[in-house]
């Protein structure tokens, strides 16, 4: 039988390493793990954002989801953003990644945010769950990405 709950991470600090270490090894490079851990710290601060939820099946963590204020340096004039969604590979194809999507949907609508935008290097999966593809983007300093958005009024 599966406990699985997505929670807020201010609701579960002792996994903060594990979401740092994911973050880091799926997103960043070699140098940037203080950059995700600062993300982090700050999604505890009580800030507006950036908000942090972990998905947990017991004790332990299995994915993570971001919402931020902004997520691509180069499309600051978008807000707020679906970020860091990340499943671990054990808990992949099980439909996490639809429920950690919804987990910040919902909480966008209920901060009334009527859009949300996220990029990704991978083609056709985002699509999947109702994204629209805007076009290519450039991720810091010259990576090509694909950006998306999702009105929150058509749900």
């Amino acid at each position: 039988m599966t406990t699985l709950r997505i929670i807020p991470l201010a609701a579960a600090q002792a996994h903060i390493e594990t979401v740092t270490d994911w973050l880091w090894q799926a997103f960043g490079s070699a140098t940037s793990r203080p950059f995700f851990a600062s993300i982090l710290t700050s999604s505890l601060s009580g800030a507006d954002l950036p908000v942090t939820w972990v998905a947990v099946d017991g004790e332990r963590a299995v994915g993570t989801v971001g919402l931020w204020r902004c997520d691509l340096i180069s499309r600051q004039d978008l807000y707020p953003w679906l970020a860091a969604l990340y499943v671990d590979e054990s808990y992949r194809g099980r439909g996490l990644s639809e429920q950690l999507q919804q987990t910040v949907m919902a909480e966008s609508l209920r901060r009334g945010f009527g859009d949300l935008y996220l990029y990704s290097a991978c083609a056709a999966y985002y699509e999947r769950f109702g994204w629209r593809y805007l076009g290519d983007a450039l991720d810091y300093p010259d990576k090509t990405v694909r950006l998306y958005h999702k009105s929150l009024r058509e749900n």
